[in-house]
């Protein structure tokens, strides 16, 4: 004997489709995936791997002409790190 049971109608397995678009839609929202995952009960990999099978599903972007880049300085940055204050020592003077 096997020692298997019969199923004439299995069990449904995962998580509903309804619950995998709202977690895409939360997640296009600006929600990250760990506050997705408490919110909706679930883990925060199960919803890093539905929104990389969507992203992985969606067709690439296509490429912009180099005619059409513009290239732009970074002022605040170099101005940030130019105002910096170093010293060698860590206690004022």
């Amino acid at each position: 004997m096997c020692r298997r049971k019969y199923t004439p109608k299995p069990n449904e397995s995962g998580f509903p489709d309804a619950l995998r678009r709202q977690a895409l839609e939360m997640y296009g929202d600006g929600n990250n995936f760990r506050r997705i995952g408490r919110l909706l009960g679930i883990s925060r990999q199960t919803v890093a791997n539905w929104v990389k099978a969507h992203a992985d599903l969606l067709p690439d972007a296509p490429p912009v002409p180099a005619s059409e880049l513009e290239v732009e300085e970074l002022d605040e940055v170099f101005t940030f790190i130019g105002c910096k204050k170093t010293s060698s020592t860590s206690s004022p003077r």
